[in-house]
């Protein structure tokens, strides 16, 4: 597969069938993903594989905690505190074109909630990735950690797999951290979820926009 093949084909899969994801290709998507640049080599990756039932306890108590009112706190800000156009404006539509397709209306709160939960389910994939870093490293970690995420979603493309990052699983690490055993010293930055991807299920088949390289792009020569 052609990199430029599988970032186009690469999107955020949000129903997976319900078959297990093959040791090796696990094993194999990290293997080329290690090879991810870092700034002076630090690689700050450290990651979880959560399967079976190991998955089913977390995922239960993350949304229990949720559907009981727990909106958690992440270690760090994902979003602004306050929002702006052109960015509100993305985000909105973003929302819109899941919801629409979903047919959940404004008024329907249930099924809102429903999906949303979802989340904390890595969406029933077999496998939920979860990333963390140690609490020393600075912004440029991020920048680091944002090429091997990328990294991990271009090799599972190659080995016919689905992904969709969620940062939505940042929320709880006051749950996810003492559930896996890693200690307040780490940051939970977010998490992957990985499978084969359900190619009937109606919540797959819209695609968010992107933006023509001439609008987010000056040339000086």
């Amino acid at each position: 597969m052609k990199v430029s093949d599988a970032l186009k084909q690469r999107k955020s899969v949000r129903a997976y069938m319900d078959k297990p994801v093959e040791d090796e290709k696990i094993q194999a998507v990290l293997e080329v993903a290690r090879h991810a640049p870092s700034g002076t080599n630090t690689q700050p990756w450290q990651v979880a594989v959560v399967t079976g039932n190991s998955k089913l306890a977390l995922q239960d108590k993350i949304e229990t905690a949720f559907r009981g009112g727990d909106r958690g706190k992440a270690d760090y800000d994902y979003y602004p505190n306050e929002w702006v156009s052109p960015f509100k404006d993305r985000r909105k539509e973003c929302g819109l074109l899941m919801y629409s397709t979903l047919g959940i209306t404004r008024e329907d709160t249930d099924r809102q909630l429903d999906q949303w939960a979802a989340n904390y389910r890595s969406f029933d994939a077999p496998v939920m990735l979860l990333f963390f870093m140690d609490k020393i490293m600075e912004r440029g970690s991020f920048m680091d950690y944002g090429m091997f995420l990328q990294s991990i979603m271009l090799a599972a493309e190659e080995q016919g797999l689905a992904t969709c990052p969620q940062a939505s699983l940042a929320d709880y690490p006051h749950i996810i951290k003492p559930e896996l055993g890693y200690d307040d010293n780490t940051v939970l930055l977010c998490g992957i979820a990985l499978g084969y991807e359900e190619k009937g299920a109606l919540v797959n088949s819209y695609r968010t926009s992107r933006l023509e390289v001439e609008e987010f792009t000056q040339f000086f020569k």
